[in-house]
């Protein structure tokens, strides 16, 4: 059931339309697009619900890899997620960029916005937000960096887009990075059925931040 319940949190099916415009929403130039090429490692999450913070304690920690596409208005995404004793990942969704517009990240195949790029003050940290609606609308802020050591000030500014979109300081967790189970090289190669919308995972708060344990 615990399985399922992550599951129900990551799949990509009935979304919300792209209507308000996020706190802070990223607006792409002419060098976006190299600048988000590459391996981003899972770092944080903020989540509305309870249920929600709980089924993420099952992730330990994540990968998203962004490369180059067809064009550089369309970048392919494959993310990787350590879930229990499996590493599952998938290759469903994209980012769109387009000249003065918002970062957007799309379903593959059915072309709908399932989040948005915030603008961050470092190039060396992406952040994420993610909308679907179920039984009532879930939303959620992923942080991703090149590496696992984030500065104060880094966490700092994810709390505050947190804060900004609703989120609260308690809703925000950290990936414990206790085992690499999902290798860097094997993001892609290791196909899951079903789309995912984010990789989160955390101990509770006030536990170690990433990196500390193995620095």
């Amino acid at each position: 059931m615990a399985m399922a319940g992550v599951a129900a949190i990551l799949i990509l099916t009935t979304l919300l339309p792209a209507a308000a415009v996020p706190c802070s929403a990223l607006r792409p130039d002419n060098t976006t697009a190299p600048k988000l090429l590459g391996t981003w490692l899972y770092m944080a999450g903020a989540a509305q619900f309870p249920r929600h913070l709980l089924e993420m304690l099952l992730i330990d920690h994540g990968y998203l890899y962004v490369e180059p596409g067809a064009s550089e208005q369309e970048l392919p995404i494959t993310q990787s997620v350590a879930v229990g004793d499996q590493c599952l990942t998938n290759n469903s969704t994209y980012m769109e960029i387009i000249a003065s517009s918002t970062t957007l990240v799309k379903e593959a195949k059915s072309q709908q916005t399932v989040g948005t790029l915030m603008n961050l003050s470092s190039e060396d940290v992406l952040l994420i937000q993610y909308q679907l609606q179920r039984e009532r609308t879930y939303l959620g802020l992923y942080l991703y960096a090149r590496n696992l050591t984030m500065s104060r000030a880094q966490r700092e500014e994810f709390e505050s887009q947190a804060k900004c979109l609703g989120l609260s300081k308690e809703g925000i967790v950290y990936a414990p990075w206790k085992r690499e189970l999902c290798q860097m090289e094997e993001v892609g190669n290791s196909p899951w059925m079903e789309p995912m919308a984010a990789v989160t995972a955390s101990p509770s708060p006030g536990t170690h931040q990433p990196g500390n344990a193995n620095n």
